[in-house]
């Protein structure tokens, strides 16, 4: 059975199982208590442990190789301006699109108050934890030079600041490519060696998905039911159809018109890595999987993958982005905070920046929210009103992201020269 048959199983076994118990037992019982302690958790979060463990090797050796196998440094120029010009044009409309449905809808100004005194008082001490969060991140010209690591082996180690690991590994890419010897063509083979190791062990780990998946989707059902998203029922169908339509839309017209592919077939042929990313709510636990997916279902050539994808894991976060401006917007209404044209085109630009910033690991958009609410006047303890919410989204702006990055990776393969018709070609024979 294909691995995607297999995750979907345990998705859905977990959803319903997670649901009866709920419903049926209640999530107050002592057993319930015990397994979600003492079983499914450990094991989702062993399994996420393993993942990130081996993410660090493979983001190195992934984007070292990606760089390295272009060749020249014009290759290199053309394939990274392309990715950042697509990241900023498919962030930029998923913005645009989350504002105007938020604004269309008014999500905020229905909360029920109580409701909202209820939240906010269950979320208060998580919520002043991310507030804190928030103060420290960096902005502007901080945020630029932050890319650029003082202590690489300290980047490394903080999921936060795996841009600047990522910057290294460009870096060390340019220089296997202006330097051209003997010792550079082993660290290279070196390098390769380090990628296929790194792939083979998450191949190892990725195994454990189905059940991991089932065990994520368990805690979810039964810790929450359905009761929460139904009493914020409209700030999360603004949500999910926002990054539905920028999905099914936005990415399939791209797909089309520029990358010249099926998107029928795209979505067939990535569903895997949907399945990972919204399981796990994280783009760089996906990462292993996007790769595998670009290289045996949409033949996408390594040079691109490797490096868009890589890139994309942090830095294309379409969906986080889109998120990012719907809340602000939201928490803004509820407050009854009038924010001008100009304050929401501001919002807009710097949920841009967040969707690069945003570490791409579950919940990582928080701060960057409390962040953009404090620079609008908003206050930022408001986000104790999504937090019971956030990791439904979490998992459905993570589906988006990852397809996003996949999506990019076809677009830029389209557009290289010496890569003729191969990987579109198959792809746009399909029903469109």
């Amino acid at each position: 059975m294909p691995l995607h048959w297999k995750i979907a199983i345990g998705f859905f076994a977990g959803l319903l199982l997670g649901l009866v118990v709920h419903y049926g037992v209640g999530n107050d019982t002592a057993w319930v208590q015990a397994f979600t302690h003492y079983a499914t958790t450990p094991f989702s979060q062993l399994f996420l442990s393993l993942i990130f463990m081996l993410i660090v090797p493979l983001l190195f050796s992934a984007l070292v190789v990606g760089v390295s196998e272009m060749g020249d440094i014009t290759a290199l120029g053309r394939i990274g301006w392309r990715t950042l010009a697509w990241t900023v044009v498919l962030s930029g409309i998923a913005v645009l699109l989350g504002l105007v449905l938020v604004n269309l809808f008014k999500p905020g100004a229905g909360v029920d108050p109580e409701l909202a005194r209820q939240l906010l008082a269950e979320g208060a001490e998580r919520t002043q934890a991310i507030v804190r969060d928030s103060t420290s991140q960096p902005t502007g010209l901080e945020m630029l030079l932050s890319i650029v690591p003082q202590n690489v082996v300290g980047a490394a180690s903080n999921n936060a600041n795996i841009l600047a690991l990522m910057f290294f590994a460009l870096m060390f890419g340019v220089g296997l490519v202006l330097t051209r010897s003997p010792q550079t063509e082993v660290l290279k083979r070196g390098i390769e060696g380090l990628f296929e190791i790194s792939m083979t062990l998450i191949g190892l780990v990725i195994r454990l998905a189905p059940y991991a998946v089932f065990c994520f989707m368990f805690n979810l059902a039964v810790l929450f039911g359905w009761d929460l998203l139904v009493k914020l029922g409209m700030f999360v169908l603004v949500v999910v159809g926002a990054l539905a339509i920028h999905m099914v839309v936005t990415y399939s017209l791209a797909l089309k018109l520029v990358g010249r592919r099926s998107p029928k077939a795209f979505f067939k042929g990535v569903q895997e890595a949907m399945l990972m990313a919204f399981s796990t709510a994280s783009s760089n636990a996906t990462l292993p999987t996007a790769l595998k997916v670009a290289d045996e279902e949409l033949k996408l050539p390594k040079k691109v993958s490797r490096f868009v994808l890589t890139i994309g894991a942090t830095a294309n976060q379409n969906g986080t982005a889109l998120f990012e401006g719907v809340t602000v917007i939201f928490l803004a209404q509820f407050f009854n905070v009038d924010l001008t044209l100009g304050q929401q085109f501001m919002v807009m630009l710097v949920c841009i920046l967040g969707g690069i910033g945003t570490a791409g690991v579950p919940s990582g958009s928080l701060p960057v929210v409390a962040l953009i609410c404090a620079m609008v006047g908003v206050p930022p303890e408001g986000i104790g009103l999504v937090l019971g919410v956030n990791h439904f989204l979490d998992m459905c702006r993570t589906t988006v992201n990852v397809a996003g990055d996949l999506g990019i990776a076809a677009l830029v393969a389209a557009g290289e020269p010496d890569e003729p018709d191969a990987p579109g070609a198959p792809a746009a024979a399909g029903p469109a």
